[in-house]
């Protein structure tokens, strides 16, 4: 498993499919996270404000969590893990609130 910065020139197949599957997650949580933060501004429902913020956390905060730690820091592959994990479950969190809390 290569735990530093990916060279395009030096990675498999599999590898770039992955990484284009990262940004693919990462992109399309951004677009549906953006029509939930209308349906906020729209209808000024907070819900929509929560749904959209976890949405960012579980998509494209674990993408961009990667990119920076491993481009940025040479830390350790758990480290990374550990920092998406965190960022996922914030995610789910504010998911969970926007379903059940009191708003």
């Amino acid at each position: 498993m290569t735990t530093g910065p990916v060279r395009i020139g030096e990675t498999s197949v599999f590898e770039l499919f992955t990484i284009a599957s990262l940004f693919l997650v990462a992109l399309m949580g951004a677009i549906i996270a953006y029509q939930a933060y209308r349906g906020y501004r729209r209808n000024d429902a907070t819900s929509m404000l929560y749904l959209a913020l976890g949405l960012l956390l579980l998509t494209v905060c674990p993408f961009l969590v990667n990119v920076t730690i491993t481009t940025v820091t040479s830390a350790d592959h758990l480290v990374t893990v550990f920092f998406e994990n965190v960022s996922r479950l914030l995610g789910l969190l504010a998911i969970m609130y926007s379903l059940y809390g009191r708003h």
